[in-house]
């Protein structure tokens, strides 16, 4: 690996994580808009083949950095360190700080067993790791049980909960959640909220992260963390905990217009085993401007935002669900339906 010139100082990491559409590119944004004065590298995971969270970043043009068609915990953490070595190798605009926005499936200790990398460790300081929750939808899908544990799992690992969404959920489902919290750990830093209205300055550069803590903290058994190990009684985060054998992805491009109200109606029939979809959409109804589109559980929203400009109009969505339940073939069929008729058919 190449030598990273960053004048000897470890430049701080905060790593973002949560389970899908809790809120973390939000978090993210209002992070880059804050006025903390900091040049800032962007790391931006998304399990899909379309990494729509990078395009979703605000605040920031140079420094981001897009890593799809994987998890960064497991599948493609050579890419993760790479990406890292870019960022601090800029001569032009050297990085001080570096926000990583995990997939939403990711499991946060196998992101912390890529930077005790030799190779990094001197280079970077892993600051804190924010866990991002959504108090409406937390216990969605409890007939998946593995969902649970992995919402666990981040939690566990974290040492700050952004508990967001607190009035949509409303304050008796804050409280089970609170009280669920407790069950499960100690002394947890929960900060509620709406939309992530969280300062920054709460948020980077206060070096929280314990992970003697975190380890004590998680809901599962914590991968070894020596690169150097090879004894086989260790669980080193390889196999058990590649993200492509419990959920699945699924993409939809067009450039056809869609009719809103029929993706809508869509979206809304949705089968159980789908968790989250996002992305861009080109409809009839506003075909000059770009509607964004997010689904979380039963919840979804469409909005109509920027017009397209230089941008050719284009809809990309993915979709996020259960290892074997996505029917590929029937949600192709189904969002095609959406496609608006030709105006001479109309």
């Amino acid at each position: 690996m190449d030598t990273i010139d960053n004048n000897g100082k470890a430049v701080p990491i905060t790593i973002l994580t949560g389970f899908l559409g809790a809120g973390k590119t939000t978090l993210l944004s209002r992070i880059l808009t804050g006025n903390h004065g900091l040049r800032v590298g962007v790391l931006v995971n998304d399990f899909g083949a379309i990494n729509i969270d990078a395009e979703l970043v605000v605040g920031i043009k140079d420094n981001v950095v897009s890593l799809s068609n994987g998890c960064v915990c497991c599948q493609i953490r050579d890419d993760l360190v790479e990406s890292v070595v870019a960022l601090l190798a800029s001569q032009e605009t050297p990085v001080e700080y570096i926000l990583l926005e995990a997939s939403g499936v990711a499991d946060p200790a196998g992101i912390f067993v890529t930077f005790n990398d030799p190779n990094l460790r001197d280079r970077i300081r892993l600051d804190s790791v924010i866990c991002v929750v959504d108090a409406e939808q937390v216990f969605a899908h409890p007939e998946y049980p593995p969902l649970m544990d992995l919402k666990l799992q981040q939690i566990g690992f974290a040492d700050m909960l952004v508990l967001n969404k607190v009035d949509l959920a409303g304050p008796l489902q804050v409280a089970k959640v609170k009280s669920w919290l407790d069950d499960h750990f100690n002394r947890l830093r929960i900060v509620e909220t709406n939309f992530c209205e969280v300062p920054y300055e709460i948020l980077l550069g206060v070096g929280r992260f314990d992970p003697a803590r975190a380890a004590h903290n998680s809901h599962a058994e914590q991968p070894c963390t020596d690169p150097g190990c090879h004894d086989d009684a260790h669980d080193h985060g390889a196999e058990s905990q590649d993200h492509s054998k419990v959920f699945s992805t699924w993409s939809f491009e067009t450039a056809q217009p869609l009719v809103l109200e029929a993706l809508r109606e869509t979206l809304r029939k949705l089968p159980g085993t789908v968790y989250r979809a996002k992305g861009f959409v080109y409809s009839s109804d506003a075909p000059n401007r770009r509607a964004v589109l997010q689904v979380v559980g039963r919840r979804v929203d469409i909005s109509i935002e920027e017009e397209w400009g230089e941008r050719a109009p284009r809809t990309q969505i993915v979709a996020i669900g259960a290892a074997g339940g996505i029917d590929a073939s029937a949600l192709e069929k189904t969002f095609a339906s959406c496609i608006s008729a030709p105006a001479g058919l109309m």
